[in-house]
């Protein structure tokens, strides 16, 4: 057996009996182009494991918020399959290292890029169902999301900057925006950090905190506010 099958079957702690199944998910569309294997791509996996997966959220969130009425049900689950939470947990069990990718997309960077990572997840979530049945999906799913859960349902007043800046250059740039430290001034208990963010479109936004973490975020609010004043779209 591959040992890339093999490793990512050990992390999920689920075997496939139709290992080819687990392959599928794994090969990007570009590979399969690149080998003229047009079959061997895993969109169509990847189809059937975001109806899985949404079907499998909605319902554990039914049970756990009883109390919760369908908005606040809906905004939870928004929330756990959404992009960024998905590649987080493809980074976390290392299918971008087993992924099967083309020569093109591999230079470009695809194998961190979220959208890649989350369609590559849902793909595997398919697999797991046509070779184990509802039950194995869902075992594996609710596994994978557990520590993502609130424990209560209500949601915070709004996206942190950082989150929300991350999803608007992931959809017009398919691409992160970069933070660095331009200075750090004063004594150590009382430090003033500047942080710089670069977009992928090229702009820069400056912010200063009391410490790097909310200085980052601070940054982040001002590109937040300076792309959707532009789009007229709200900033949450």
């Amino acid at each position: 057996m591959d040992e890339n099958f093999k490793t990512v079957q050990e992390v999920i702690h689920y075997r496939f009996g139709q290992v080819k199944l687990l392959e599928l998910a794994l090969t990007h569309s570009s590979w399969a182009n690149e080998q003229s294997r047009p079959d061997m791509s895993n969109e169509r996996l990847e189809f059937l494991g975001d109806a899985v997966l949404e079907l499998c959220v909605s319902a554990e969130a039914y049970v756990r918020f009883p109390e919760s009425d369908e908005g606040l049900l809906t905004k939870q689950r928004s929330r756990l399959v959404k992009t960024g939470t998905l590649a987080s947990v493809a980074r976390d069990v290392g299918l971008n290292r087993h992924l099967l990718l083309g020569r093109g997309e591999e230079a470009q960077g695809g194998r961190e890029r979220d959208s890649l990572l989350a369609d590559a997840l849902e793909a595997l979530f398919g697999a797991v169902f046509l070779d184990g049945g509802f039950d194995a999906a869902r075992t594996l799913i609710l596994g994978l999301l557990a520590p993502l859960w609130p424990d209560s349902p209500k949601l915070p007043a709004g996206k942190d900057c950082k989150s929300r800046l991350q999803e608007l250059t992931q959809e017009r740039n398919r691409a992160r925006p970069v933070y660095n430290l331009v200075s750090s001034n004063g004594p150590e208990h009382h430090k003033i950090f500047e942080v710089e963010v670069l977009l992928p479109d090229g702009q820069t936004f400056h912010a200063t905190g009391p410490s790097l973490k909310k200085a980052e975020q601070a940054a982040a609010g001002r590109a937040v506010d300076a792309l959707t004043a532009g789009a007229g779209l709200s900033p949450s």
